[in-house]
């Protein structure tokens, strides 16, 4: 039994006595929001392919003072999936960050290219929904937060999969959260922007990057940490009434027309 909910203001941020699912959080945005979620008291499950890698990642979650563990599974393998949700126990937040991309043209990426993207990106958050929600709606108490992009409402070349993928996961966001609702789920979505992770490196350094870097209004790429905020507020009893909403992390890119 969870103790009873805090009235003052700042106790609405904490999470302690929740567990927290995290997918692809062993490096990037994942680890940011399972960072921050811990620091907001939470139990952190970290997610990725290999327990090895991530052990440091676990070991740092740990040295901080923080209850975690962590789970390894590929998205595309179902029975992995199902195998490693049923071992873990209960949760009661669920960030699907996990997202893999196809930069090539329209007319290079095949129908079983683009369909193993949608798959991976769009199919397999559906799969792990059905598996954490049972325990969410018995227990009258959860939160899904799916990371999707400003990609899902701005189109750039290059890109087609990925941003029908994300699309998909803002407009199944919406379908969640008016079917879930009524079972104390709340169902929301994370869009970030230009973000400065490892992966987007090389793209930062070239003349796109700094494209981008102007396009936003306060002139900057986002560091990782700055989207933990935002999840940590998502998941926690200060947003018991949000529900069906994107919320945008972009330093308000997706707000003007021109840069």
């Amino acid at each position: 039994m969870l103790p009873p909910v805090s009235t003052t203001f700042p106790d609405q941020f904490r999470l302690d006595g929740r567990t927290a699912l995290i997918t692809g959080s062993g490096r990037g945005l994942g680890w940011e929001m399972a960072r921050g979620l811990a620091e907001a008291g939470a139990r952190i499950i970290l997610h990725g392919r290999s327990l090895p890698r991530l052990a440091p990642r676990l070991d740092a979650l740990r040295r901080s003072g923080a209850t975690c563990d962590a789970i390894a599974f590929d998205m595309a393998d179902r029975k992995s999936m199902r195998e490693a949700v049923a071992a873990m126990g209960h949760v009661d937040i669920l960030i699907h960050n996990v997202g893999e991309r196809d930069r090539r043209p329209f007319a290079e990426i095949e129908p079983e290219d683009f369909a193993r993207l949608i798959d991976v990106d769009l199919v397999a958050a559906h799969a792990l929904v059905k598996l954490v929600t049972p325990g969410m709606i018995e227990r009258q108490w959860g939160r899904l937060i799916l990371v999707t992009s400003i990609v899902a409402g701005l189109a750039v070349p290059n890109a087609s999969s990925y941003t029908a993928a994300k699309g998909g996961l803002a407009a199944l966001t919406r379908a969640l959260a008016a079917e879930l609702g009524a079972s104390g789920v709340t169902s929301n979505a994370l869009s970030p922007g230009f973000f400065a992770t490892e992966t987007n490196e090389q793209l930062i350094a070239s003349p796109m990057g700094e494209r981008q870097r102007q396009r936003c209004p306060l002139k900057r790429w986002a560091q990782p940490p700055e989207i933990a905020g935002a999840a940590i507020f998502l998941a926690s009893p200060a947003a018991s009434y949000v529900n069906g909403h994107t919320l945008i992390v972009d330093g308000g890119v997706s707000a003007t027309y021109l840069a």
